[in-house]
């Protein structure tokens, strides 16, 4: 699984480079009844791709639920911990889930 060229950003994090993506909103996700999620990938040999949950509504939800954008900054620091918890960005395999969603509260 790879991300598309389409709407995906370059981060660099500690010298190396990725590209990240947030999606449009899932069904659930545009109701806020399921948090954010975003992909991140090596962006020269693209392998193991990094899928974040947050702990937020996505940005783009369709009831005018409140959320904040999603920043580089939090993407550096999603990163960074994902390596740390063994992400190997290069490697082939299934996608590296970090669930960072623990705070968040389902739309009623």
């Amino acid at each position: 699984m790879t991300l598309g060229w389409k709407g995906a950003r370059r981060i660099v994090v500690d010298g190396t480079t990725y590209r990240w993506r947030l999606r449009r909103p899932t069904h659930a996700q545009g109701l806020a009844w399921s948090p954010c999620t975003y992909a991140v990938e090596h962006a020269d040999t693209p392998g193991t791709t990094l899928v974040v949950t947050t702990n937020q509504a996505h940005p783009s939800n369709w009831i005018g639920r409140e959320a904040e954008a999603v920043l580089p900054s939090a993407v550096a620091r999603a990163i960074e911990r994902a390596l740390c918890e063994g992400w190997i960005p290069t490697a082939s395999g299934s996608p590296f889930h970090l669930n960072l969603s623990a705070e968040f509260t389902p739309w009623p």
